[in-house]
């Protein structure tokens, strides 16, 4: 009780006119970069944080909060309508929403996004105020051993993704994975793949492979396809709210997101990727009919959009209470508290309880803000599906060429973005899945990093991971998983191959 007390107090701080204005800049700023393709909410709060110096510390936090969860609505917008992701996390999102659209159902994907990703950032901001402190430190649990678990779990769940051919999934994952191995290696200093090119050394950049595999290929088909005749008319965006049989289960797929979401948020070192693919992967399995998935599957929205923006919420618990950076972005929150000479940890609460709590006020505002741009503001929003292709294709190229050079100003991440497209138009031809591909390169990284790292602490032992209680479960979780994942995938297989001989 005494926490609502203090949230209370919170809303006279963030319903000033004037924190309410710096609320609705932020998150109209995070819309606007999430729709970007290239930009995301890190180079985007970044951007914005120098315009911060002289505003009054809770202004400041309030605005790049709001870029920061509103980033992750806006990035949905381009997945659904262009299978162009906006940023990382709304990647999952382009393989049943971009579907979706092309039924004409493009209204009832961004309707089920965007009330998924409003209650998704609500059940976080409660759960930031009620149990966020002790969740907090049950996360701090987790060291490199957990973390490898983790990732191994993500990449179990992946069978799921791999599409019609288990063998052409499996080639799809290890490409992804090999690009994740080039560049410096952190632990030996020994730099790989790179070629003599000064460029590969720092490995490529996530956006260049992600623009190019989901967006460039995808104009490159459409392209074919003009050229041919065939062209795609433009989805319409009509009926926000899914149909009557499809509520039960969206919101279903609602719940387990924002739970999902919110104790993954919790860990140091994790991404909204996270959530985001292993959402996708549970309700997958947990579908009675999981050959709908990747056709055009409402869950498929559901579930990952809403797991991605209760992540928001809580990534903010572990800065807010012990001082620590959960993701980038979030680490970019952190250096605009010390920028105002603020210190976030376990006295933050007590020493400057009406900032802590009038953020957290903000984002009750912030998305009650969003969810009004979204739902009544969708016709808006897809009023680009209504421009011809042939003006629309130069204007997505120009977009993502200017949101990848964006990032590092180098001309190389556009010239590797530009191979990449061509590599998943050849892909897509081949029937190779582009999902697989992007995230084993999302969780290698992550994936050699606590690999060594626990190593090290197990003295080479890897039956080391199994005397953990967290890690040897999660390890123990992953490997059924797989397990149950190729034995359906060959009973599936098999069946499908019965039926041809019939």
């Amino acid at each position: 009780m005494e926490s609502l007390g203090y949230l209370m107090q919170g809303f006279e701080t963030a319903l000033t006119w004037q924190n309410l204005l710096y609320c609705l800049v932020g998150v109209s700023f995070g819309m606007f970069i999430g729709v970007l393709p290239g930009l995301g909410p890190t180079a985007g709060t970044a951007l914005l944080l120098p315009l911060t110096f002289a505003l009054e510390p809770v202004s400041a936090i309030i605005m790049l909060s709001g870029i920061y969860y509103g980033s992750m609505y806006g990035g949905t917008i381009t997945s659904v309508l262009i299978n162009t992701p906006g940023e990382a996390a709304s990647l999952i999102t382009c393989l049943d929403g971009h579907p979706l659209a092309k039924q004409g159902r493009a209204g009832a994907a961004l309707g089920i996004a965007g009330i998924g990703s409003f209650i998704g950032g609500i059940v976080s901001i409660v759960g930031l105020v009620l149990i966020g402190p002790f969740l907090a430190k049950q996360a701090l649990k987790f060291g490199p051993p957990e973390f490898f678990a983790l990732v191994i779990l993500g990449l179990s769940l992946l069978i799921g993704l791999m599409g019609k051919s288990l063998l052409k999934g499996v080639i799809g994952a290890l490409f992804g994975l090999s690009l994740a191995f080039i560049g410096l290696d952190q632990s030996s200093g020994i730099i790989r793949f790179a070629f003599g090119q000064t460029e590969l050394m720092k490995g490529i950049d996530f956006i260049s492979i992600a623009m190019g595999m989901f967006g460039l290929s995808e104009l490159f088909l459409n392209a074919e396809e003009s050229l041919k005749g065939k062209a795609a008319a433009p989805p319409k965006v009509k009926g926000l709210f899914p149909r009557k049989e499809e509520w039960g289960p969206s919101m279903k797929a609602i719940g387990r997101g924002s739970i999902l979401g919110f104790i993954i948020g919790l860990i140091p070192g994790t991404n909204s990727v996270i959530p985001t693919i292993l959402s996708y992967s549970m309700e997958k399995k947990l579908s009675k009919n999981p050959s709908r998935f990747g056709k055009g599957a409402l869950e498929g929205v559901a579930g990952p959009e809403t797991a991605n923006n209760s992540y928001c919420g809580g990534a903010l618990i572990p800065l807010f209470t012990l001082g620590i950076p959960s993701s980038p972005t979030v680490a970019v929150l952190l250096g605009a508290f010390i920028m105002h000479g603020l210190t976030p940890g376990p006295t933050l609460f007590q020493k400057n309880p009406d900032l802590v709590w009038g953020i957290i006020a903000s984002m009750f505002i912030g998305n009650a803000i969003l969810l009004i741009m979204n739902l009544p503001m969708a016709n808006l929003w897809a009023k680009i599906t209504m421009v011809p292709f042939k003006l629309l294709f130069p204007i997505i190229i120009i977009i993502t060429i200017v949101g990848t050079y964006s990032l590092n100003n180098s001309m190389f991440d556009v010239g590797a973005m530009l191979v990449f497209g061509v590599i998943g138009y050849l892909f897509k031809k081949a029937e190779i899945p582009l999902a697989p591909i992007i995230l084993t390169y999302v969780l290698g990284v992550l994936l050699e990093k606590t690999l060594l790292q626990s190593l090290t602490i197990f003295k080479g032992d890897f039956f080391g991971f199994f005397t953990r209680p967290i890690s040897g479960t999660i390890l123990s979780i992953a490997i059924i998983s797989m397990l149950f994942s190729i034995v359906a995938s060959i009973k599936n297989k098999r069946v499908i191959t019965e039926d041809v001989e019939m």
